[in-house]
């Protein structure tokens, strides 16, 4: 039963239809419309009435020490839920994890660029599917492609909508009902649960697996050929490495093999590294036009790792295998759209035009002297001493992330920020209007320059004062 406080306290509890008369109502309407309005109006004053009930404070009532909120604090409470329910969950933050293509993060930051040519695709109407010089129907496979087989050597390619979906595709449209041959040190699996043996699995090709986890020979591939087998399959491990006593056959010594028994050998590179990472320090990544030199019949690879474009999954090879991928019905399910091959075109021509390490932030931050890292984070040093703010310079490590390269890190230069609470002050600059992503290590709340884009900079420092100003 509810007692009789409990009664006159619900008594008290406007109703919709005043809430709706009130002035800082007329707001709301404005803004979001009446159906929403009162939405918020009767949410709010049902979350009031069970706190009441029972004897709770509420984020309605708080303020208020648990007695009944009039009617001004009710609308504010309804203005909260309205502002929180539709504040996008998707939301730009500041990246200072040292992490360049941070997965959990959005992987690759878009050049200038890319993000210009997605506007202007967006803005309007587009030739997606429309042959201007023939006034007719044309195919979406004409964009981006054309810049592939020039960075590659490949003679034909095709984007699909990520790298998952092009191994997929290229599985289903050339093995489907047949043999598949693998190493079985290359049964990976990624970020999400996705692995090589469930794809291989869902395109209606049969898995053999050969060698063992740490020596597979060409000897074993060759074993396993027969009637039946469609492909042979290389998988880059770009997320692990095997090392000690182990041993796998060349791209080039494959495909001599599976040449000489007439079949294709493809090739999931993943990363879409186009340039080689060595000069900066960092293991040597398979690159796509190495193994297309190689003799790779197909390669699939990712536009948002190392490639630094958009979401993409890309396919580049054989003309006649890439046009039976493209003339496979699931081709269709996983296509890429207008926005997606706007910024790839527009990545891809930073490549062309021998830019990359200046235009896509990707090769941006992964070029990065220690000596630029260190000038950038003695910048923030003084401007953080400026408003007061205790910081030093320490030395670290920067990762590529994205699942390639692992093991291998560059050298970098961190801010460490003063503070006894580390988690806490992460907390904090989680909950700022552009969110910063930094790391905790060894105690020490650690942000690395090499990962903030220039553009926001300026948000940082904002947001580290307001932080450390909470925090005093």
């Amino acid at each position: 039963m509810i007692d009789n406080n409990a009664q006159m306290r619900l008594r008290k509890l406007p109703g919709v239809d005043r809430l709706l008369q009130m002035p800082e109502t007329a707001v709301l309407l404005t803004t979001y419309g009446r159906t929403l309005t009162v939405e918020a109006l009767r949410h709010t004053l049902e979350d009031t009435r069970t706190g009441l009930l029972q004897g709770q404070v509420t984020a309605t009532s708080a303020a208020l020490n648990a007695s009944v909120p009039g009617p001004t604090r009710l609308v504010q409470a309804a203005a909260d839920w309205l502002e929180n329910l539709l504040t996008p969950s998707l939301r730009p933050v500041i990246n200072a994890t040292g992490v360049i293509v941070h997965t959990n993060l959005g992987r690759a930051p878009l050049s200038q660029a890319a993000r210009q040519a997605i506007d202007a695709a967006a803005r309007g109407y587009s030739n997606l599917e429309y042959d201007l010089a023939a006034g007719k129907r044309g195919s979406r496979h004409a964009h981006a492609t054309q810049l592939l087989p020039r960075l590659t050597g490949a003679e034909s390619s095709m984007v699909v909508n990520n790298n998952a979906a092009a191994v997929l595709l290229m599985l289903t449209a050339l093995c489907h009902g047949r043999q598949v041959i693998i190493s079985r040190g290359q049964l990976v699996e990624i970020g999400g649960g996705f692995r090589i043996p469930d794809v291989l699995a869902q395109s209606g090709a049969t898995l053999v697996e050969v060698g063992t986890t740490n020596r597979t020979h060409l000897r074993d591939y060759a074993r396993a050929i027969n009637e039946q087998t469609a492909a042979i399959l290389v998988t880059h491990h770009s997320n692990y490495k095997i090392v000690g006593f182990t041993n796998e056959p060349s791209l080039a010594e494959l495909a001599e093999l599976a040449h000489t028994r007439q079949l294709p050998l493809l090739f999931d590179q993943g990363s879409g590294a186009l340039l080689d990472t060595s000069p900066f320090g960092l293991d040597p990544e398979p690159t796509v036009p190495g193994g297309i030199q190689a003799g790779c019949d197909l390669v699939a690879f990712s536009g948002d790792k190392l490639l630094g474009g958009p979401q993409a999954g890309i396919l580049v090879g054989r003309a006649d295998l890439i046009a039976r991928c493209q003339q496979h019905p699931l081709a269709r399910a996983v296509r890429a759209d207008k926005l997606c091959l706007a910024g790839l075109s527009a990545t891809l021509t930073h490549y062309v035009q021998e830019e990359a390490l200046t235009a896509v932030p990707v090769w941006r931050m992964i070029s990065m002297s220690v000596i630029e890292v260190t000038a950038v984070a003695q910048e923030w040093l003084a401007h953080l001493d400026a408003h007061g703010i205790a910081a030093e310079l320490v030395d670290g490590e920067s990762t590529v992330g994205g699942g390639s390269l692992p093991g291998t890190s560059l050298p970098t230069r961190l801010v460490s920020l003063a503070t006894t609470n580390p988690d806490a002050l992460a907390a904090r600059l989680r909950a700022e209007a552009i969110p910063v992503i930094g790391r905790i290590q060894d105690g020490r709340y650690l942000l690395d320059p090499r990962t903030v884009l220039p553009e926001q900079v300026d948000d940082l420092w904002q947001s580290l004062v307001n932080c450390a100003r909470t925090e005093n």
